[in-house]
């Protein structure tokens, strides 16, 4: 999905997480993938909606420092 918009060659990708229930190293790998191949083309990509244990999932890993997070898909959007 990520990877389709950037072949698309979309800049500006606005993930909803709403539906993940579960996160392992191999996804947080392809989000910090996804993030950085986005940042290089002069792009941002941001997320949405972050279940709770995601959220905590990327503060234990200080990984919440690098990806915008939004509550509000209009305030999301917003942003870019």
């Amino acid at each position: 999905m990520i990877g389709n918009a950037i072949s698309a060659g979309k800049n500006k990708i606005l993930l909803d997480m709403s539906g993940v229930t579960t996160i392992d190293s191999s996804g947080i790998g392809e989000l910090v993938g996804s993030y950085t191949t986005v940042a290089n083309r002069g792009g941002k990509l941001k997320l949405l909606h972050l279940p709770a244990k995601l959220n905590e999932l990327l503060h234990v890993t200080q990984l919440i420092t690098v990806f915008e997070v939004y509550e509000n898909e209009a305030e999301a959007l917003a942003s870019f």
